[in-house]
């Protein structure tokens, strides 16, 4: 099966549901051959704007452009876009609701060589805090095509998390993407694995070593962490008593976080998070991934341990 990264899906996207918007205009900060956005530079230059090593002034641009009726695509890495602009991105665009999206790429740990510098593993827990602001992590090439479809469409601010590693898809061409809905991939009886990102195609195969154990495991995939599908979630708490957390991310503020909130609140049920818990590290992403348990064998684990405490 072929693979690809998510950061070259958005990138495709931009080209294939932003040129025949006339609205659209993309924004880079000197990444455009790594974030992708170099696609749409080259078949429409006129509504490309490279905005040089000057993030925080890039998301100023995006939300001017958005007030005249524009729909500005914001791009650079996660850390850069999370971390250096988080103020001009909480007071120039969520705090007056602009109609902007941000293509965050090359967050994780999944990143790899590039070191902790680089791997962005806050950035959903920032985003989180902002009012109104969406906040969407796709799985595959599938999802984050349609993702910026989504976003593209969406009027409000859209914080899209993208990574550099290439990955299958767990979706297929049928697959219908809608903003706040999670998708069950799997059914299951006795836990359930709720995964973002990368980690849904761990999940995936964490699943398939239970049942060959004889354990029934729902996986459930949370493209959109904000806002988050709370009936999916609150259904999975009732029916299989105990739910695993999986995601690239660390496990104060993301998924994890957004998960156990639902589930405290209506349908109290042991809840195991899954990520990262320290700084990243300079790696070939898989040994990183192995390094952080974030790995199918790891959620087998966890998925056991939760369901001891049922």
């Amino acid at each position: 099966m072929a693979k690809q990264a998510t950061r070259a899906s958005y990138g495709q996207a931009l080209v294939k549901y932003g040129i025949p918007n006339e609205n659209v205009v993309v924004l880079d900060a000197d990444l455009s051959k790594s974030t992708m956005t170099t696609k749409f530079k080259e078949a429409c230059p006129e509504r490309f704007i490279n905005m040089g090593i000057a993030e925080a002034d890039m998301m100023c641009v995006a939300a001017g452009l958005a007030t005249c009726g524009k729909i500005a695509f914001a791009s650079t890495f996660a850390m850069f876009a999370a971390g250096r602009a988080f103020e001009q991105i909480r007071n120039s665009i969520g705090y007056p609701h602009l109609n902007v999206k941000i293509g965050a790429t090359h967050a994780g740990i999944s990143v790899g060589e590039d070191g902790a510098s680089h791997q962005c593993l806050e950035d959903i827990a920032l985003m989180r805090t902002i009012p109104g602001m969406v906040i969407i992590n796709p799985a595959d090439d599938i999802e984050a095509q349609l993702a910026v479809k989504a976003a593209m469409e969406h009027n409000g601010p859209v914080y899209m998390r993208f990574g550099r590693l290439a990955v299958e898809d767990v979706n297929g061409e049928d697959y219908k993407f809608e903003i706040g809905k999670g998708v069950q991939l799997k059914e299951g009886s006795d836990v359930t694995i709720i995964a973002t990102g990368l980690l849904v195609q761990e999940s995936l195969k964490a699943a398939e070593t239970l049942a060959s154990e004889g354990i029934s495991a729902r996986v459930i995939n949370i493209h959109t962490i904000k806002p988050i599908d709370e009936e999916i979630i609150i259904k999975a708490a009732k029916e299989t008593g105990a739910i695993v957390t999986a995601e690239e991310h660390y496990v104060m503020g993301g998924l994890g976080s957004a998960v156990s909130e639902v589930v405290c609140q209506n349908a109290p049920c042991p809840v195991k998070i899954i990520g990262t818990e320290d700084f990243g590290q300079s790696g070939k992403p898989a040994e990183l991934f192995e390094a952080y348990g974030l790995t199918a064998e790891n959620i087998v684990k966890q998925a056991k341990a939760v369901i001891a405490k049922k």
